[in-house]
C-alpha cells in the first residue's frame, strides 16, 4: 500500500530529508501575490559564537508557528533570516581558540586576526543553519543577511553620520563601564549586577598638619590611589572645623582637600566620603560640581598604572590585598566588616566591571527617547504581548542615559571617523580624500547595527527597495523579555528616527527556559539542555510542541523530559489514528469526500456522530484560530489536544466502528469521507506547530496533493454546524462515561452484561442511538423511556438531559450509594455557587459578551437540574 504508515512513529525517519525537500520546492519564499496581504518577520539574529540554545529554539519555534499559519491563510509571507556578528563575544571566542596554540591577537595584527574571525563566522553560521534546518524553520534563505555584510554596513555608516551631524552622536570623556578582560567599554545594560560577598574597609586619613584623623569606609580600598578629595555635609557639626583643610592619603602621601557636598550623608557610615572621580559615577558628578582633577589609576587590563606608585603593574584585586596589608601595618586600617552587596559584572565575559573615566563615542538619548515615548500614544504604537511589557519599555525609555557606542575591539563596524596630525576630525560615510588620515580604531557596539535590523535587512537606505516598500514595517517580533532594553527599545527609536515608522506592529515576549527545579540554565550549574540532543531523541515536532505549549506569553517555562515524553506520545497517538484511517480509506477520492460532506451537511446522509464531529471541528477551528491570533499558543495547543485526543480519537473513531464493522456500504463511504476530512483538517491545524510529521501524513492522504506548507488553513464551515447533533452526542458520551464509572465503583467489568434503565425527555434520540449505547455499555436489558418506574436498589447517575439507573441488586450497599450521591450533590452545589457568584458580579454581566453570559446561565440551569435530581434520589433511597 503506497500510503501506508509505519506501525510506530519514528521521528528520525520522518524528519530526515524533509527540510531539504521544502527548500528545493521554494515553498518558504513569498508568494509574490500582489493581492495578498503582506506579513513579515525578521528573525532575531543569533550571534555566531556557537550553537543554538533552548532560548533561540523557543524564539524560532514561535516565529515559525506564526509564519507557517499566515502562509497557509494566504498572506504574502516573508520570514527573513540572518545572524549577528556579536562583537565582544565572537572576538573573545576566537581569541580563546588562538590562545590554545599560544597565539595572541596582537601577534597577528588587526587584518589577519579578522581573517580568523571570518573563518569562525563561516564555520558557526553553517552550524546554525544546520540547526535551523533540524528545527524546521521556514525562512527565505535567498534574503539571508549578516550584520557585517555590505548592505547593512552602508546603513550603519549612514545612521552614524546623520546622528553625528544632528549633534546626537558625540565624542567625549565620561565615566563608563569597563570590561578589563575584553578591554572594552560597555553600555549600562551590558552590566549584570550580582550579589557577592565583600567587605567595608574602614580607613583613617590624617588631617594635614595635625594629629587628627577622619575615618572613611569603602568596599574598594585600592581606589584610594585615585582620590582627589574627601567630602562632608555642610550641616554636619562634627566636621565643620575641618572644611577647607586637607587630608594626607596614606602610603602615597598625596594631599587632597576636604570639601562640602550634599552627596555626603550624615546618617550613613562616618559621614566622610572619599571622592575617586575616575572610578565611581557618583564621585564623577561631585568632581564635576567642584572642578576636581580626575586620576585614572588603572590600565585597560585591570592592573594598576603609573599613578599607583609601588603598586603599579599589580592586578586590581591583588593590589587590594597588598594595600589592605600595608594600611594594617601603618595602623590606618580600623576595621573590616563583611557585607553582602551587588557588584556589576560584564554580561559577556563575566568579570567584575570597572567604572572608569574614558574617552568614548556616545549617542545622546533625550530626543530619541522622547520620540519613542510619544509614539506609544499614537496609532503607530508597538503592541506588546503581554501588554505589561509596554510599561517595562516605557520605564526604561523615561530613565535612559546616553548610550556609549564605541568598543575597543577589532571585530565589528569600525567607527566612520578619521583624524589627522593637525588634530582635525572627519566623520563621513566614506574615507576623506587626501593623505594623512587615520580611521578611529574602535568599532561600534553590536546593538548599534542590530537596532537597524528590521529595515536595513529590507534594503534601506534605499527606500525604493521592493522589499522595504512591501514588507516594512514588519508584522511581528518574537523575543525574550531579557533583551527588551538591549534590542527591542533600540530598534524602536532608531526606526522612528530613520523611517518615521515603528519597526513592527507587534512584539510577542516570552520568558526564560529553566530547568525542572526552576533554576536558570547556566554552565556553572551544568543544567543546560542542548536542543539538538532533544531533537535527536524525540524529534523536532515534539520539541516544538513542548516549546509552544509550555507557558503563556511573557512567562518562564520549565524544561521537563516527562513533558517531552508526553509530546512524543501525543504525536504517536495521531500517527496511529492516521494509520487506522488510511488503512480503511485508501481509495477515497477528493470528489467522493466533497460529495459525502455535502450530503452530511444537507442531512441527506451520514449519522448523528458524523454531524457531531464536524460541528466540534468547526468549534475547534474557530477557537484555535482566535487563540493563535492572540499569540496564545499554549491555549490553542490545549484546545487542539483535547479535540484530537478526546473527541476525535477516543470517541469519534470508536463510535465509527459501529458503522465500519456493519453491513451498510453507503454509510461506510460517508464515515470514511468524514474521517479523512477531519484528519486532513487536524493536520493543517497542527502543521504550524509540528511541521514534519504532519507533512509526512498529509502527503499520504488519498485526496490531497502538494505540500501542506502551502495548503489552505482550515476555516469554519457554517453548513456543518448542527447544535442538536452536538448536544445529542455530548449526552451520549456523558451517559457512556457514567455507566463506565458506575461499573468501576462496584467492580463490574464491561464484559458482564447488566440491566440498564434511562429516563429522559430525549428518549426518542437515545433509542435512535441505542446501538452505540449497547456497544459501549453492554446492557443485558436496555430500557429508554420518558417516564419509567425507578428501581429501589440501583446505582444512579444524573447527566445532562437524562437519569441513568443500573439495578445491581446484591452488588450495592444503600448507605454507600447515599454517601456517593451526597458527594455528587456537594459537587453540584459547588458548581452552582461558582456560577451564581459569577452571574452575581455586576461587572462581569455588564462587560462580558452576551453569548458568554448566556453560556453561564445555561450552566446554572443544567447544574440546578442535576442538583435537584440527585437530591430527590437521595430522599428516595433514604425513604426506602
Amino acid at each position: 500500500m503506497t500510503n501506508e504508515l509505519t506501525p510506530k512513529f519514528n521521528p528520525t525517519e520522518v524528519e530526515a530529508g524533509r527540510y531539504e525537500k521544502w527548500l528545493e520546492a521554494d515553498v518558504f519564499k513569498p508568494s509574490g501575490n500582489p493581492d495578498a496581504e503582506p506579513y513579515s518577520i525578521v528573525i532575531p539574529p543569533p550571534n555566531v559564537t556557537g550553537k543554538l540554545h533552548l532560548g533561540h529554539a523557543w524564539d524560532t519555534t514561535l516565529q515559525d508557528i506564526i509564519i507557517r499559519q499566515k502562509r497557509m491563510q494566504g498572506f504574502d509571507t516573508l520570514w527573513l533570516p540572518g545572524m549577528d556578528h556579536a562583537g565582544i563575544a565572537t572576538q573573545a571566542k576566537v581569541a580563546a581558540r588562538l590562545a590554545e596554540d599560544g597565539i595572541l591577537p596582537q601577534d597577528l595584527g588587526r587584518e589577519k586576526f579578522l581573517d580568523k574571525v571570518w573563518e569562525w563566522k563561516d564555520e558557526y553560521a553553517t552550524t546554525i543553519k544546520e540547526q535551523w534546518g533540524k528545527m524546521g524553520i521556514s525562512v527565505d534563505y535567498s534574503r539571508e543577511r549578516f550584520t557585517l555584510d555590505e548592505g547593512l554596513s552602508q546603513a550603519v555608516r549612514k545612521v552614524f553620520v546623520q546622528l553625528y551631524n544632528k549633534g546626537w552622536i558625540y565624542r567625549g570623556e565620561k565615566l563608563i563601564n569597563w570590561d578589563p578582560k575584553a578591554m572594552t567599554a560597555l553600555s549600562d545594560i551590558e552590566v549584570i549586577h550580582k550579589e557577592i560577598d565583600g567587605a567595608f574597609y574602614h580607613i583613617t586619613y590624617q588631617i594635614e598638619g595635625s594629629d587628627e584623623f577622619v575615618e572613611i569606609a569603602t568596599t574598594r580600598p585600592e581606589t584610594f590611589l585615585g582620590d582627589t578629595a574627601v567630602i562632608v555635609n555642610e550641616k554636619d557639626e562634627r566636621y565643620k572645623h575641618l572644611v577647607g583643610k586637607n587630608v594626607i592619603l596614606p602610603i602615597i602621601n598625596r594631599v587632597i582637600p576636604i570639601l562640602t557636598d550634599d552627596h555626603a550623608d550624615m546618617e550613613k557610615g562616618t559621614g566622610v566620603v572619599k571622592i575617586t572621580p575616575a572610578h565611581d559615577p557618583n564621585d564623577f558628578e561631585v568632581a564635576m560640581r567642584h572642578d576636581l582633577p580626575m586620576i585614572n589609576m588603572m590600565n585597560n587590563d585591570g592592573t594598576i598604572n603609573e599613578n599607583g606608585g609601588k603598586y603599579e603593574g599589580l592586578d586590581r584585586f591583588e593590589a587590594r590585598k597588598q594595600i589592605v596589608a600595608d594600611l594594617k601595618e601603618l595602623g590606618q586600617l580600623v576595621d573590616i566588616k563583611p557585607v553582602r552587596h551587588e557588584v556589576g559584572h560584564s554580561e559577556r565575559t563575566g568579570v567584575v566591571v570597572e567604572p572608569r573615566l574614558s574617552t568614548q563615542w556616545f549617542v545622546k538619548m533625550d530626543e530619541l527617547a522622547k520620540n519613542a515615548i510619544a509614539n506609544q500614544t499614537t496609532e503607530d504604537a508597538v503592541e506588546f504581548y503581554p501588554p505589561r511589557f509596554n510599561d517595562t519599555f516605557m520605564q526604561w525609555m523615561e530613565n535612559v542615559h546616553d548610550w556609549v557606542i564605541s568598543r575597543q575591539l577589532w571585530w565589528g563596524h569600525q567607527i566612520p571617523a578619521w583624524y589627522n596630525e593637525a588634530g582635525e576630525m572627519y566623520v563621513g560615510e566614506e574615507a576623506p580624500e587626501g593623505e594623512g588620515w587615520t580611521q578611529d580604531e574602535d568599532v561600534l557596539d553590536t546593538w548599534f547595527s542590530s537596532a537597524l535590523w528590521p529595515f536595513s535587512t529590507m534594503g534601506w537606505p534605499d527606500e525604493n527597495s521592493a522589499d522595504f516598500k512591501r514588507y516594512f514595517p514588519t508584522s511581528t517580533l518574537v523575543t525574550g523579555y531579557d533583551i527588551i532594553f538591549f534590542w527591542v527599545s533600540r530598534m524602536i527609536f532608531q526606526s522612528l528616527e530613520f523611517t518615521g515608522k515603528s519597526p513592527f506592529h507587534n512584539v510577542l515576549i516570552h520568558g526564560l527556559i529553566r530547568d525542572e527545579e526552576g533554576r536558570k540554565m547556566s554552565k556553572s550549574l551544568g543544567n543546560g539542555i542542548d536542543p539538538m540532543d532533544v531533537i535527536e531523541k524525540y524529534g523536532a515536532d515534539a520539541l516544538r510542541w513542548f516549546l509552544s505549549n509550555g507557558s503563556a506569553p511573557g512567562q518562564d517555562v520549565r524544561f521537563s523530559y516527562d513533558k517531552m515524553d508526553a509530546a512524543w506520545n501525543f504525536i504517536n497517538k495521531i500517527w496511529n489514528v492516521s494509520r487506522y484511517i488510511l488503512m480503511n480509506a485508501e481509495d477515497v477520492s477528493a470528489d467522493a469526500v466533497s460529495s459525502a460532506l455535502t450530503k452530511v451537511a444537507n442531512k441527506t446522509a451520514g449519522n448523528v456522530t458524523d454531524r457531531w464531529i464536524l460541528t466540534r471541528l468547526n468549534d475547534t477551528v474557530e477557537r484555535v484560530t482566535e487563540q493563535m491570533d492572540k499569540f496564545e499558543f499554549g491555549v490553542a495547543g490545549h484546545i487542539l489536544y483535547n479535540f484530537i485526543w478526546d473527541e476525535f480519537a477516543n470517541w469519534y473513531l470508536e463510535l465509527t466502528k459501529e458503522v465500519m464493522f456493519g453491513e451498510d456500504e453507503a454509510e461506510k463511504d460517508i464515515t470514511r469521507a468524514v474521517l479523512l476530512h477531519v484528519l486532513d483538517q487536524v493536520l493543517r491545524l497542527l502543521h504550524p506547530i509540528m511541521p514534519f510529521f504532519t507533512e509526512e501524513i498529509f502527503e499520504k492522504l488519498p485526496n490531497t496533493s502538494g505540500s501542506i506548507v502551502v495548503a489552505e488553513y482550515p476555516k469554519v464551515r457554517p453548513e456543518f454546524n448542527d447544535d442538536k447533533a452536538s448536544e445529542g452526542v455530548a449526552m451520549l458520551i456523558e451517559l457512556i462515561t457514567a455507566v463506565r464509572n458506575i461499573r468501576a465503583e462496584v467492580n463490574t467489568p464491561l464484559s458482564k452484561a447488566v440491566p440498564m434503565l434511562i429516563k429522559s425527555e430525549h428518549a426518542d434520540f437515545l433509542n435512535a442511538v441505542s446501538p452505540y449505547i449497547s456497544r459501549f455499555t453492554n446492557p443485558s436489558e436496555l430500557t429508554i423511556a420518558k417516564d419509567l418506574a425507578v428501581p429501589e436498589q440501583a446505582m444512579s447517575a444524573v447527566i445532562t438531559g437524562a437519569e441513568l439507573y443500573l439495578p445491581l441488586a446484591g452488588l450495592i450497599n444503600i448507605e454507600e450509594e447515599i454517601a456517593r450521591l451526597e458527594k455528587e450533590l456537594a459537587k453540584w452545589q459547588k458548581e452552582l455557587d461558582l456560577v451564581n457568584k459569577k452571574l452575581g458580579n455586576e461587572r462581569f454581566v455588564a462587560n462580558a459578551k452576551a453569548e458568554v453570559v448566556q453560556k453561564e446561565k445555561d450552566k446554572l440551569a443544567d447544574y440546578q437540574e442535576k442538583f435537584d435530581t440527585v437530591k430527590a434520589r437521595i430522599a428516595e433511597l433514604k425513604e426506602n
